[in-house]
Formats: structure tokens, sequence, C-alpha cells
């Protein structure tokens, strides 16, 4: 990884190379990421397997969990070929939003077609192995209740 400076006191240029890590699974960094360049790939290790969670690609972000949530990392960043990331410290995060607006909403637009997609993927899945409904009703409800 080499760090350039960035715009602003809370945000800085990132290069990665291809494989590098990000940030692992359970890691406790609160930073949120802005695809500039290349491609991301985000890894979720299940027993012996690691699963793709997700490819972003330029002018996407990830960490938002993390960030929103202050929770360990769900699962680990790494770079796929040379990769270029505009990093926001969360102070920079408030900052940008405050500068920005658009950015949060753009953001919040984001996070909605994720979630939507999530659920689409979910259906699929449930019709695709005709699993009982009343499990199904259960797993929803519990996504669905505040915490």
């Amino acid at each position: 990884m080499k760090l350039l400076s960035g715009h602003f006191e809370h945000e800085q240029i990132e290069d990665y190379d291809d494989g590098e890590c990000i940030f692992e699974e359970n890691d406790t960094g609160r930073d949120l990421y802005i695809v500039q360049s290349g491609t991301v790939l985000i890894l979720k290790k299940n027993n012996s397997e690691t699963i793709e969670m997700a490819k972003f690609t330029k002018g996407d972000f990830f960490g938002d969990i993390a960030l929103l949530q202050s929770i360990p990392r769900y699962a680990g960043a790494f770079a796929k070929g040379p990769t270029r990331l505009l990093t926001l410290k969360p102070a920079g995060f408030l900052l940008k939003i405050r500068r920005d607006p658009t950015f949060a909403f753009e953001m919040l637009q984001q996070m909605s077609l994720r979630v939507k997609i999530s659920n689409d993927r979910l259906l699929e899945i449930v019709q695709k192995f005709k699993l009982p409904h009343e499990e199904v009703q259960k797993i929803l409800m519990s996504i669905g209740a505040k915490v």
C-alpha cells in the first residue's frame, strides 16, 4: 500500500497492489472507502470456504457498515489488480456530508439498492430450494425486527 495525501485532513488516497489486503474480516477500523480506480473484492470466510460477497469498481463505496454501526468488519476487502482508494476517516465522512449533501443522498440510494438486491436474492433462494414458509417467515421477521 502506498499513501498519498488527500484533499483534506481526514481523507487520503491509498494505492494497493493486486491481492493486497485493504482490511481483514473482524478488523475494528471504521474508515469508509471510495474506489477511484481498480476493483475491490469483499470476501467472507465460511468454514473452510471463502465466499465473494461483492465486487466494487470506480465510484463504488464500501466499509459503510463498520463506519455507521461501529462494529468489526463483517468481511475482508482485497484489491483485484492495481487499485486506488479514497479513504475517509469517520470525521472526514461527516465533513464530506456537510460539504456535499448529495453525497449522503447518493450513498442512501446505493445502500437501498443493496438491500433490494439482497432481498431479491433471498427470495430466489427460498423459491429454488422450496424452503418451508414458516422458517422463511421467522427469518424475515428477525431481519425486520429492531435490535
